[in-house]
């Protein structure tokens, strides 16, 4: 099993305020890696950190090493615009550009100057989004037309056009409905095969359901105020959900 990520002692503050502390741990590649834990406890803000769109928020500060393949993603040289083709994103909100089905796919690889064969890769992408049959005939109506699971394997779709090696995917199914989740979960583990993904959900079923690895992390508290959050437990889906080896893993399993 190959090494994708490698995080060692990740520290991420907001003006001060610790988001998250000292998170050491692998990710690997062709594998669903997902973030569990109760709000407030660093999973989001540490999934952002993994193509650095945290570095669009005022005032924060990442501590630590976060490397992909072997590259210091936190190097002066960084590329950051390869790096998030590298490495996309999926939100817990559908942003679909106010455009046609055709355009929102094609958009990435038109940005980087790719103007012949579209038609093949909208068609290609589609598929491997589960979405053709369902849009076929519709690539130039809006995508806002869509319902929300198809504007969310729309996102994917176009995420795909540019060729990531990784997807990020926060909260994709928060929004949607059972069946549309059911097409969306599907989706992420026939990606996987090709991709490697990283999940953050609170829906302990669905990472039952799709995730190869776990890793659950808890809000630190001082009083009643959430303080920050640190990972507590990682291992294989098998391992954490069946014989959690932490007490607060156990206790968090039992009671969600």
């Amino acid at each position: 099993m190959s090494t994708g990520f490698l995080l060692d002692k990740v520290t991420i503050s907001y003006g001060g305020d610790l988001a998250v502390s000292e998170v050491s741990m692998p990710i690997a590649e062709h594998r669903i890696t997902t973030f569990i834990g109760p709000s407030g406890a660093g999973k989001t803000t540490l999934l952002r950190a993994l193509n650095r769109l945290n570095d669009l928020v005022p005032e924060i500060r990442m501590e630590g090493q976060i490397s992909f393949r072997g590259e210091d993603l936190y190097a002066e040289a960084t590329d950051l615009q390869q790096l998030r083709r590298r490495i996309g994103m999926v939100f817990q909100k559908p942003n679909v550009f106010p455009k046609s089905i055709f355009d929102n796919i094609a958009y990435g690889p038109r940005l980087r100057g790719q103007h012949e064969g579209l038609d093949a890769l909208v068609e290609l992408c589609l598929k491997r989004a589960g979405l053709w049959n369902e849009v076929r005939n519709q690539l130039s109506q809006p995508a806002t037309a869509l319902s929300g699971g198809q504007q969310q394997r729309l996102i994917i779709a176009r995420c795909l056009a540019v060729e990531p090696e990784v997807l990020l995917l926060d909260e994709p199914c928060a929004s949607l409905d059972p069946v549309a989740t059911h097409a969306i979960e599907e989706l992420m583990v026939e990606l996987a095969r090709d991709h490697t993904l990283v999940l953050v959900t609170h829906n302990l079923q669905q990472a039952l359901r799709v995730s190869d690895d776990v890793a659950f992390f808890e809000a630190e508290h001082v009083g009643q105020e959430v303080r920050h959050g640190h990972l507590v437990e990682y291992g294989s889906a098998a391992q954490v959900f069946e014989s959690p080896v932490d007490e607060r893993t156990k206790v968090y399993l039992a009671s969600s």
